[in-house]
């Protein structure tokens, strides 16, 4: 990253008035712990503004945003508007900070370049083009299946309403920093009408450069989504395609179905919604509304 600590340390001796090395050494030190907490909130948590980072560490919104500032100036997170769904109340919204790929690449991303070599070795291997592609599908699958099923038996363990809770919570476990949030879905239909459900959202993935190179990881792990919770998801939003956050979006199960559905009506699976509000594991994150290539 640029500015090392070096650098920075040289420009505190300079100006703490003839203090010692060491206190200088500890000034930047605390400085620099601060920063990497808060660099570690917008992973944890998705695009985050400055009042939301002094909330949840304990600063004051002057002092985010001088970190902040710092983080900029080293490529690490940078501004963006945030996505506003639904009715926009009066004024502008705060600004949201969210990571780079430079500041992505500061946690553990070490292997992509391993990862991606492999999957061209094996579409390469397939004989290329659509063969290879298919392989690379394939292998995608595979891949995800098997990580699925550690999360299997704690999402069927957990209620109809909890599934996608339970899937955040396990995801989490792997690093992908997951949390849910209650939301009206994308409008479907002529009519226009939005479904309730869930944004289960992955502020990280530890795969994401090479995601970025072979969409088949993120339609593999949409589609075993869909699997593991029992009904059609969508996906809106990738890290590997530049959003801030990878975002699924899951209808909420009814909770008393009237009666049986019709012959190629809605089914238990359909996603209309009901109105209970959904506790969310962390602070909720925005969405793009992007879909995966």
């Amino acid at each position: 990253m640029p500015a090392p600590d070096e650098l920075r340390n040289n420009v505190l001796v300079k100006y703490v008035g003839g203090a010692a090395p060491e206190a200088a050494e500890e000034q930047t030190t605390g400085e620099r712990s601060t920063r990497n907490r808060v660099a570690r909130s917008i992973l944890d948590h998705g695009p985050s503004t400055a009042a939301d980072l002094a909330e949840r560490l304990g600063l004051t919104q002057a002092a985010v945003r001088r970190h902040l500032d710092a983080l900029v100036a080293e490529d690490v997170v940078a501004p963006r508007e945030p996505r506003v769904y639904g009715h926009r109340g009066r004024g502008r919204p705060a600004r949201v900070f969210a990571l780079t790929a430079c500041g992505r690449d500061a946690f553990d991303q070490a292997y992509d370049a391993l990862a991606a070599d492999a999957l061209r070795w094996i579409a390469q291997t397939a004989g290329g083009g659509t063969e290879g592609q298919a392989a690379v599908s394939a292998f995608a699958r595979a891949r995800v299946a098997a990580q699925a099923e550690r999360y299997r038996a704690a999402v069927e363990a957990a209620a109809p309403e909890d599934r996608t809770r339970a899937l955040a919570r396990a995801l989490s476990a792997d690093g992908y920093a997951a949390t849910t949030h209650s939301t009206p879905g994308p409008a479907e239909g002529a009519s226009s009408r939005s479904v309730e459900g869930e944004q289960l959202c992955q502020h990280h993935c530890p795969v994401a450069h090479t995601a970025e190179q072979f969409p088949e990881l993120c339609e593999a792990e949409a589609e075993v989504f869909s699997r593991l919770l029992g009904t059609h998801v969508q996906r809106l939003a990738t890290i590997a395609h530049g959003d801030g956050v990878c975002t699924t979006f899951v209808p909420r199960p009814p909770h008393h179905p009237a009666r049986p559905a019709p012959a190629g009506g809605t089914g238990p699976n359909h996603p209309h919604a009901s109105t209970a509000e959904a506790d969310t594991d962390q602070a909720s994150a925005s969405t793009s509304g992007r879909k995966p290539a």
